[in-house]
């Protein structure tokens, strides 16, 4: 504390002087030209100063580092090491993640790999314990975590919480086990996830301990809750992007309670794009405050989690730092975690520490599947198709007439657009094969196949011939699961995703090489719709909470009735 003070007063010099910068201040809104002295990983003063180690910004901003406050790693596609290497150059210093997709393929092993493979990285990597594993009772998934799974993880030093709460019918219902999970985080935060509640409704799902939202799609929406205390994640990712229509309803007023996240962002994005950093970019193009928009990348997700020191740059603060050259490109140019330089010019300084993932393998746990199980009987006249919307996880049911499709021996073989889909249990070994037909995917001769379905991530694989199906999903049980694309009865390239059937080992710079070179296989060789992106749509078609229609490994599942229909009518 002697040291601190004598540097703080200029007595003596700090260990690193980063000199002639303009530094945003987040609580004045102000930007002021000076030093920064830093000292044991901590900002010590603001002024004028000299350093044991002394860095010209030449002018350059100096802003708080970035929080994402509300991000699934998984669906980065890598591991949290490889995460770290990519978005620490964006200028995110810290996130908060929800590890429901592992979760729901390994439980609480599952989390403790997140936690684990986070530990020593210059990324703060803070959880929120998932609160929906399984998200539904309509589909098999690789664990069940109930409020006495999750207490044995709360107190752990990097859990802030419970994680999105996606059973809202389930928290306003007053249903027993979702209550005893709120009860044992109502000290902590505990994240939303509830898009259609209003009113009265609305009212029960704060007062049940929900404080923030990050599925609001409309301004009315977002006014609604900000009007009763909730904080809103500003998102935008790769399947929901949402920030162009939210950011109408930012205002002086309201700012502090609106923070910015990505949720869900695929490798293509990340490197194109960046995560936070182009929150901040779209936000000033559509006439925020640069500052007020580093505030909600900043000291609001701090200050709502809960995060002591930091999120702005105050002395006592943690020296999370990113150098900006501008503040209308906003190239993010230098970024320093707890006063060490860990990135410059998009590139990481850093190595990511070695760990065992052994225990997260191997998670493709099948019966053998036979062509005979991926049969559809038509028995009827009419049969209840899953049609896909461009550009949108949302889909629609079409009834189709039967006379228009072809079938043989009274089972379905091919019809005008409309694809054979398949879902697999793929955790224990059930043998749960749910079928249905889709129109507007547009495959020709192959068939697409992955581990990657959510939330449960059960193999799904679509096509329009038996033979390339079983082929593929033969493929993701050989490299422990992953994406896989199959035609005329040949492997025609595969994304190996071994950690759980979710991340890869590899860069993230590598992982998006081949997924473009697969994409191009996609559109081009197997003719699918280039107004969808073939691996999220897949991923999606599998996920019951999102309207109309949806398959399972149960079966055909229709959101709006919440029950299962049959295939024919």
């Amino acid at each position: 504390m002697e040291r601190i003070i004598k540097i703080a007063k200029g007595e003596i010099k700090a260990e690193l002087v980063l000199k002639n910068a303009n530094i945003i201040n987040v609580f004045t809104n102000e930007i002021i030209k000076g030093d920064i002295a830093i000292e044991r990983g901590k900002i010590i003063g603001i002024g004028e100063y000299e350093g044991i180690e002394e860095m010209d910004l030449e002018g350059k901003y100096l802003s708080p580092g970035f929080i994402d406050s509300h991000v699934h790693i998984e669906s980065s596609m890598v591991t949290p090491g490889q995460f770290a290497k990519a978005i620490l150059p964006r200028g995110v210093t810290a996130v908060v993640t929800d590890p429901h997709e592992i979760a729901n393929v390994k439980g609480i092993e599952g989390i403790k790999y997140m936690l684990d493979e986070s530990q020593d990285l210059p990324l703060d990597v803070y959880v929120m314990l998932p609160s929906c594993v399984p998200s539904t009772p309509f589909e098999n998934t690789g664990a069940v975590l109930e409020a006495e799974d999750l207490e044995k993880l709360m107190n752990e030093e990097r859990v802030l919480g419970l994680g999105e709460m996606m059973n809202y019918p389930g928290v306003i219902g007053g249903d027993e086990k979702v209550l005893k999970k709120l009860a044992l985080f109502q000290d902590k935060v505990i994240d939303g996830h509830g898009p259609l509640i209003t009113a009265k409704e609305l009212n029960a799902y704060v007062a049940a301990g929900v404080k923030t939202e990050h599925e609001c799609s409309t301004k009315e929406e977002m006014i609604e809750r900000l009007r009763l205390g909730m904080y809103i994640h500003i998102r935008e990712g790769s399947a929901a992007r949402n920030l162009k229509e939210l950011i109408k309803a930012v205002d002086k007023d309201n700012l502090r309670r609106c923070l910015f996240c990505t949720d869900d962002k695929h490798p293509g994005d990340l490197l194109k794009d960046g995560s936070i950093d182009h929150n901040i970019r779209l936000a000033i193009k559509e006439g925020i405050d640069p500052i007020d928009c580093i505030k909600m990348a900043s000291l609001n997700p701090a200050e709502a989690y809960g995060l002591k020191n930091k999120g702005a740059i105050a002395p006592g603060y943690k020296a999370d730092l990113a150098v900006i050259d501008n503040l209308e490109d906003f190239n993010v140019i230098r970024v320093f975690k707890e006063g060490k330089l860990v990135a410059e010019n998009h590139k990481p300084l850093f190595q990511i520490p070695s760990r065992d993932n052994s225990s997260m393998k191997n998670t493709v746990n099948i019966k053998r599947v036979e062509i005979e199980s991926l049969r559809i009987p038509i028995k009827g006249e009419k049969v209840n198709v899953i049609k896909l919307l461009p550009h949108s996880l949302i889909t629609e049911k079409v009834v189709k007439d039967v006379k228009d499709m072809v079938v043989e021996d009274g089972a379905f073989i091919r019809g005008d657009n409309i694809l054979k889909v398949a879902v697999i249990e793929r955790h224990n070994r059930t043998g749960n094969i749910g079928l249905a037909l889709v129109e507007d995917f547009g495959l020709e001769n192959g068939a697409i196949a992955s581990t990657v379905a959510h939330d449960s991530h059960n193999i799904i694989v679509i096509g329009d011939n038996d033979g390339d199906m079983l082929l593929a999903i033969e493929e993701l049980e050989r490299v422990g699961g992953g994406l896989t694309m199959v035609s005329e009865g040949k492997v025609l390239d595969t994304l190996a995703l071994t950690i759980a059937g979710l991340m890869s080992e590899e860069p993230l710079e590598q992982v998006d090489r081949k997924l473009n070179k697969m994409l191009e296989i996609a559109y081009g060789k197997l003719k699918v719709n280039e107004n969808l992106d073939p691996f999220m749509t897949l991923s999606f078609i599998a996920l019951p909470v999102i309207p109309d229609i949806k398959v399972t490994d149960l079966g055909l599942f229709h959101v709006g009735e919440f029950k299962f229909i049959n295939l024919t009518e």
